[in-house]
């Protein structure tokens, strides 16, 4: 439920801030849909690509977070899948280890992993990046009837992400900037 309600969140930040975006191929990278969405007892997709994102810009108002502007600005596209399902066990502990595995790469590092013992939870967070900077994100969020991914494609700052706290259930972060200029707040 929390990271449903951080995807809503992202999903209102993208349709309330103006974006100029190109097109983009991006797409959502989990191969396992077809046999999860079988599955699953409820089933939700959305698919925000650059196009999408464009389409949505026209009607944002104005006065939107810039901070959060500059942010969308720069994404190739957000992806959220939901699967709920009507009773626990209709996804596998080997189900989440392939999606894992996608993730397995020299691009892709694990930014965040909590999983409890018993099973009823499990949240990893991946970052795709090159050098020192972060190119996207994928969320997996595991419960025993819900899954939820959050594929973000595009360069993301944690200025970005820190400039965005406090707005659309985002809490505050505190970044260290790079430089001894500037004030802490």
């Amino acid at each position: 439920m929390k990271l449903q309600r951080t995807a809503l969140a992202v999903i209102a930040v993208l349709l309330t801030c103006s974006a100029a975006l190109a097109q983009d191929s991006s797409h959502f990278p989990i191969t396992l849909q077809k046999q999860l969405t079988a599955r699953a007892s409820n089933y939700t997709e959305v698919n925000l690509d650059r196009s999408m994102l464009q389409f949505a810009s026209h009607f944002m108002d104005k006065s939107d977070n810039a901070a959060t502007r500059h942010l969308i600005e720069k994404l190739n596209g957000v992806y959220v899948r939901t699967y709920e399902f009507s009773k626990p066990g209709q996804y596998t502990a080997a189900d989440l280890e392939s999606i894992r595995r996608q993730f397995q790469s020299s691009d892709w590092k694990p930014m965040v992993r909590d999983h409890s013992k018993n099973g009823l939870s499990n949240s990893d967070i991946y970052v795709k990046s090159e050098g020192n900077e972060i190119l996207g994100m994928f969320i997996l969020d595991a419960e025993p009837q819900e899954l939820d991914f959050v594929y973000i494609s595009g360069p993301i700052s944690l200025d970005d992400l820190s400039a965005m706290g406090g707005n659309f259930g985002i809490p505050k972060l505190k970044v260290r900037g790079n430089s001894a200029a500037g004030g802490n707040k």
